[in-house]
């Protein structure tokens, strides 16, 4: 995860009445593919939370660590959103979980809909990586939604993204993963700015952590 220190459904076109099979066969590929991308997701990041080089689990759990708690995987809640731009956003510091802050600034918002609401959620860059040759094009989105303190954890989720050449982004909330200060204090997260609370059950991506 990019903030581990701190921690495709495209269009289905119809292709007439005498290919109707066809049109089907291949909206049931695309979703069958959208699919195994989130459960490959899910594989990747058990495998890192079981590695001890690599997992933010103290030894405590991790030792009888098996996987984390998700959703089940559900293309629904894969959105393509208008990506607008703003360029002329000023960055901010971004408060954490500790005495930290991030520089950030807003890249763009994206507009969707989803439950059959219409939702916006600002999407940042994050000044300290964007010079690095890894990081340069990457994205952070983090959110909260009416899930938080039940289902999932009360501090809301992340995900990463990559800056898109057009006009549209895709999101996929399976991938929402939790902040690692969920797992270890000794993690510095940054904490959901209030903007980017969604007002509606997000049942997408990794549950709250269970610790028993």
């Amino acid at each position: 995860m990019k903030y581990s220190i701190w921690t495709l459904v495209f269009l289905i076109l119809a292709c007439g009445p005498d290919k109707k099979y066809h049109s089907s066969t291949t909206g049931i590929q695309v979703k069958s593919s959208a699919i195994k991308e989130v459960i490959d997701f899910q594989k990747n990041l058990n495998a890192t939370f079981k590695n001890p080089e690599t997992s933010p689990l103290p030894d405590r759990y991790r030792k009888d660590f098996e996987g984390l708690d998700f959703f089940e995987p559900d293309t629904n809640y894969i959105v393509r959103a208008k990506f607008e731009r703003t360029p002329d956003a000023i960055p901010f510091l971004l408060a954490t979980t500790t005495d930290e802050k991030t520089e950030e600034v807003v890249y763009g918002i994206a507009h969707f809909q989803l439950n059959g609401i219409k939702h916006k959620l600002e999407i940042y860059q994050t000044l300290d990586l964007m010079d690095t040759e890894e990081y340069k094009d990457y994205l952070f989105l983090p959110f909260l939604d009416e899930t938080n303190g039940t289902e999932t954890y009360g501090g809301g989720r992340y995900i990463d993204l990559t800056i898109p050449e057009g006009d549209t982004i895709l999101i996929d909330f399976n991938r929402a993963y939790n902040p690692y200060c969920v797992y270890n204090k000794k993690y510095s997260c940054p904490l959901v700015p209030r903007q980017n609370y969604l007002r509606t059950n997000m049942r997408a991506g990794v549950k709250a952590f269970n610790r028993d």
